[in-house]
């Protein structure tokens, strides 16, 4: 019995002071208030006079121990010192579990892609018959081109390039196509597209069909104006 009266003392002491190594500085008060109940019980194991006084003893040796040994948190970032791996964050900044602030999000630069090379192609352009001579709808759809090509910088280049159906003779088609061709250019230059734009104006005839001059249908692509523009 007396070996029990000997040891309990020592075993709850030893339970409250490793339980306290694990806390936090901060958390004294509870160290001290276990320490307390603890202390009065070891006192009690005597006599109900040294209750008091064990609590007293073991409440402040315990609250003591906690604030010597407990972990700390020194920049009060709400992680023990002992997992903070980066001390020292200033008051108000959010951090993660270690006590470091997060990674800033990278900024998402969009690029701007700009194309180096483009080509126009106007199918519904089609002048008088047999002719170079523009119609009133090929006047409204080429104020649309003039329009957006004004809007290209002034060091873009234009290369403009008529093009017929195999229908007639070839050295016929290749006049006609140069003459369609000189007739867009003169229209875009005068509805304000700059004439320093311009590098090439050309006629390819018949040379380079885009569909089956066997149909009427292949036909309609194939006689076209295209403007190409390189950036």
């Amino acid at each position: 019995m007396s070996i029990m009266r000997t040891a309990l003392p020592l075993v709850l002491l030893t339970g409250v002071l490793t339980g306290c190594a694990g806390l936090q500085k901060t958390d004294w008060p509870t160290c001290a208030a276990v320490g307390g109940v603890t202390g009065a019980a070891i006192g009690a194991t005597e006599s109900s006079a040294y209750a008091g006084y064990g609590a007293l003893l073991i409440g402040g040796m315990a609250g003591a121990y906690c604030w010597v040994h407990g972990d700390g948190d020194e920049d009060g970032d709400g992680v023990p010192d002992s997992r903070d791996k980066c001390p020292g964050t200033p008051k108000g900044v959010q951090v993660d579990a270690n006590g470091c602030p997060p990674a800033p999000v990278a900024a998402v630069v969009e690029e701007v892609v700009v194309v180096k090379e483009e080509t126009i192609v106007i199918r519904d352009v089609h002048f008088q018959f047999d002719s170079a001579k523009l119609t009133a709808a090929d006047k409204t759809k080429l104020d649309t081109i003039a329009t957006r090509l004004k809007q290209e910088a002034p060091t873009a280049q234009l290369r403009v390039s008529g093009h017929t159906d195999s229908v007639g003779k070839d050295a016929y088609n290749q006049k006609l196509s140069e003459k369609r061709a000189h007739s867009v250019t003169d229209y875009l230059i005068g509805s304000g597209v700059p004439r320093s734009n311009f590098v090439s104006v050309t006629g390819a005839g018949e040379s380079h069909p885009v569909a089956d001059n066997k149909t009427a249908e292949g036909r309609a692509l194939n006689r076209r104006t295209e403007i190409q523009i390189n950036r």
